[in-house]
């Protein structure tokens, strides 16, 4: 006969449960949407509440992410010098921050995360791979200053170099060059920098990396 009292209870439970969960979502939409407009005022009010700085959206970007990836900078400022922020967490992309930032040219966002001993080489695509890409020159000297990897491998061997010199950036690739990259190498599928450069027409960056080659190869004889 308490079949039907223990029925109710449980039912208002879950009643509570989908509300609460509800509201979690409704609220977490407004953190985001906060973010993406560089809304300082609401996202410092949501950590003075208690809100986890590491909270995602629905396809799992954090919030960190987010606010480079729309260039809110003040958001982002606030994220990075909050001691509970996981600076060097992914999106189901792994991407990082660092990796944003990077990508985005955000080269007062470089250089705090850099303070703050954000991951400079992380396994796989870097944040060198990423400014290589858009030739920012100034946020790949910042990442060599912090010891990236010159010659950093994404998973398919792929190097900064190769990325700079696919995008026509003749002046990144001479950064990276000056930093010690290395022209001889190859990613897995046999590719390298030169060859990067001529798929993507780039012809003078392409004689340039030839003439580094040649110049590596007569300062480093066959063996040695």
């Amino acid at each position: 006969m308490r079949k039907f009292p223990m029925i109710r209870a449980w039912m208002l439970l879950s009643v509570l449960w989908l509300t609460a969960c509800a509201t979690a979502a409704t609220s977490n939409t407004a953190l985001v949407k906060a973010v993406v407009f560089n809304d300082t005022k609401a996202v410092a009010e949501a950590l003075k509440a208690g809100v986890d700085p590491n909270t995602r959206d629905e396809k799992g970007n954090p919030l960190l992410v987010i606010a480079l990836r729309e260039k809110s900078v003040d958001v982002a400022r606030l994220l990075i010098n909050n001691d509970k922020t996981d600076l060097d967490a992914t999106n189901a992309a792994g991407e990082n921050a660092l990796m944003i930032a990077s990508l985005q040219g955000l080269t007062p966002m470089v250089k705090l995360l850099i303070d703050k001993e954000a991951e400079v080489n992380k396994k796989g695509w870097a944040p060198l791979h990423y400014a290589a890409t858009n030739g920012h020159d100034d946020i790949v000297q910042l990442l060599l200053d912090a010891s990236a990897y010159v010659d950093a491998e994404s998973p398919n061997g792929t190097t900064p170099l190769m990325m700079a010199a696919r995008g026509g950036h003749i002046t990144t690739c001479k950064v990276l060059l000056d930093g010690g990259a290395d022209v001889r190498l190859k990613n897995q599928l046999g590719l390298t920098a030169i060859d990067f450069a001529n798929q993507s027409n780039q012809k003078e960056i392409a004689d340039g990396l030839r003439k580094r080659l040649e110049q590596v190869q007569q300062s480093r004889p066959a063996g040695k």
